[in-house]
């Protein structure tokens, strides 16, 4: 399939795979949060709250992530939109993920992200990345580069890594690279998603939605999905959720075989 311009590739958009609640450090309940995604014409959106280790975010512990899935199956019984069981992950300095296996694979979604030590070594963070993107459980790599505006309009400095191994990870293990949407990061950058794409990955347009205004933000990822050429059938969040779970399990049966 041939790349979309912009709007043409928004109406393809189906869903969103990293949006955040009043569980961790959102400020829209869970409920309004399903009901905006919905209204917006979403098939599905994750719930994707951030896990323990990330303390200034309210990050969820065991009991809190359980919690939240009893709250999902009963806001799910209210609406048409389906609610996916997701997390943001934070990728510990040695790769691992900051969640028990045995959670991990009970969620539809896991959005791994690096948050701690951004300015590392680009060798450290190339090999925390990859094991991170091995993981069975990943489904998305979130905002790779770290790179945040600041409020005077200056750019945080992303992260260094080796950007090519780290999306041939991607690529070799099914994990998509995000597009993260929000104004705030525009993460990757043009010329990593243009070698993302040239890599053979595939990519998430994702919110990461803090509130319910900023669900709409989809429009900003496509614009940039359309600038890098990247076609839409190489982007999951185009994809019925059916496919969706379905990529996710054949990813771990996969890395796990």
């Amino acid at each position: 399939m041939s790349p979309r311009p912009a709007d043409d590739l928004v109406s393809c958009l189906r869903g969103d795979l990293h949006a955040h609640t009043t569980w961790s450090d959102g400020g829209a309940s869970l409920v309004d949060m399903a009901a905006e995604a919905e209204r917006l014409g979403r098939d599905y959106v994750a719930i994707t709250d951030h896990s323990p280790r990330l303390r200034v975010a309210y990050g969820l512990s065991r009991e809190r992530l359980l919690a939240q899935w009893a709250e999902i199956e009963r806001v799910q019984e209210e609406g048409d939109i389906r609610i996916l069981r997701g997390i943001e992950v934070d990728i510990l300095g040695d790769g691992a993920l900051d969640q028990a296996d045995d959670l991990l694979s009970r969620l539809d979604v896991v959005v791994a992200s690096v948050h701690s030590d951004l300015n590392g070594s680009a060798d450290a963070m190339t090999a925390r990345m990859v094991r991170a993107v091995s993981n069975p459980h990943t489904t998305v790599l979130g905002h790779c580069t770290g790179r945040r505006r600041r409020e005077d309009g200056t750019w945080r400095a992303q992260s260094r890594f080796d950007a090519e191994v780290v999306f041939a990870a991607c690529a070799m293990f099914g994990v998509a690279v995000e597009i993260n949407a929000r104004p705030d990061r525009a993460d990757p950058p043009l010329e990593l998603l243009m070698l993302a794409n040239e890599v053979g990955c595939l990519f998430s347009i994702d919110s990461d939605a803090h509130t319910t205004r900023q669900l709409v933000n989809l429009g900003l990822g496509a614009a940039r999905a359309a600038e890098a050429g990247i076609a839409a059938d190489r982007i999951i969040t185009t994809w019925p959720v059916a496919d969706v779970l379905t990529h996710a399990a054949r990813h771990r049966e996969r890395v796990v075989g």
